[in-house]
């Protein structure tokens, strides 16, 4: 069912409604029989590129929609509700285009922003390497500064293996953080090239769900990038990556957020048809409390990362609030679809329903974006001070 929403401006529900049309229409007849063959859904980044939903939180300056996170978020909740992995895919290609907007020179915002803003160039987050995940100071991948007979600055030349690349080997660009100095201070962030001499991608990781969109790791063998691909000051990445954390955090919550009322959705219908004992099954108190249940952990999780995203909105400090919403919308999106299994019985294991596939999906939310232990060190760590 729809939800209702309380949106800021007649503008952001006309987003909203919007959001639903185009993902009724091209999202939900697609995604399972995309999930199930595992097939990648060529052109459908570029549609939701064309109706403006993949900037919707920058400058319109560069070609974004000048939304609120609050209003972004809930058109990711609204995509999530018809396609997990579209919605994810979305939420990192945001991630990716941070740190040019937040940190690129204006030269660098002029010529990647309206692209990479209107779904002209789709993008990867490529932080996290083999041996190296929620520990993003252990980087290994090198970046070395390439100069001509004169010492003047040429490119960087990558060496070094990245690991769990959304959209890996898809994308026309990557975030890529490497490391051009020894110690926590010499990682630095590059808007690395989607294809280049030297660059290469493995196999797609064989996932538990989540399966349209490629999960894989990248091989960089001495491929040389140009000199003004590196964002910001070599040294920095570091500061750039966790400055997009918190808002990367509020995005899977809200992903979270969308697969858990996508499977309370098809629990409530399937209750509301199947009798047991000449009654709906959603009349037997047992069952319609396990509903009720299911429906406060959705709501909960949405009022979490709005909180959140609200405080974002207003300048003010959200990371404990930002951990503490991936940490609920995610748990609870586990244990919603654990329950709409359950309610539907043994038709809930079988794929001729979609609950399974929602189940599958939800977990991968508890580890990615920083695992929940790790949310709860950051909560900690924050409640100390």
């Amino acid at each position: 069912m729809a939800v209702d929403r309380l949106l800021p401006t007649p503008e952001a529900e006309d987003l909203i409604a919007l959001t639903r049309e185009l993902a009724d229409k091209e999202l939900a007849p697609r995604a399972d029989t995309h999930e199930k063959g595992e097939i990648y859904p060529e052109g459908l980044f570029a549609t939701l590129g064309r109706a403006g939903l993949l900037g919707l939180p920058y400058a319109e300056e560069f070609g974004g929609g000048g939304q609120p996170y609050e209003v972004y978020l809930q058109v990711l909740e609204e995509l999530a509700a018809r396609w997990a992995a579209v919605a994810v895919a979305t939420s990192v290609h945001t991630l990716a285009c941070h740190p040019v907007n937040a940190f690129g020179s204006d030269a660098q915002k002029e010529r990647w922003l309206p692209d990479m803003l209107g779904g002209e160039l789709i993008g990867g987050y490529s932080l996290s390497e083999p041996q190296a995940g929620s520990d993003a100071a252990a980087l290994t991948c090198k970046a070395e500064q390439v100069t001509d007979a004169t010492g003047a600055l040429t490119g960087y030349r990558i060496t070094g293996n990245k690991a769990w690349i959304t959209h890996g080997g898809k994308a026309d660009f990557y975030a890529l953080f490497a490391r051009t100095a020894p110690g926590s201070h010499g990682i630095s962030c590059f808007l690395a090239p989607g294809a280049a001499d030297g660059l290469s991608f493995g196999k797609p990781e064989e996932k538990m769900g989540l399966q349209a969109v490629p999960t894989t790791s990248a091989m960089w063998d001495g491929a040389v990038i140009e000199p003004d691909r590196l964002l910001g000051t070599e040294g920095q990445g570091l500061q750039i990556a966790f400055s997009a954390l918190d808002s990367g955090r509020l995005g899977i919550a809200a992903c979270a957020t969308g697969l858990a009322q996508a499977a309370l959705d098809a629990a409530v219908g399937y209750a509301n048809e199947r009798t047991t004992f000449g009654r709906k099954i959603v009349d037997h108190q047992g069952l319609g409390f396990l509903l009720a249940d299911m429906a406060a952990a959705v709501d909960s999780a949405r009022a979490t990362y709005l909180d959140a995203a609200r405080r974002r909105d207003l300048g003010r400090p959200f990371s404990r609030q930002a951990s503490v919403a991936k940490l609920i919308a995610t748990d609870a999106a586990m244990k919603v679809t654990t329950d709409a299994v359950q309610v539907l019985g043994g038709y809930g294991y079988t794929r001729d329903f979609p609950v399974e596939r929602y189940m599958r999906e939800a977990k991968i939310m508890q580890i990615f974006e920083g695992t929940n232990q790790i949310q709860r060190l950051v909560i900690s760590r924050q409640l100390a001070q």
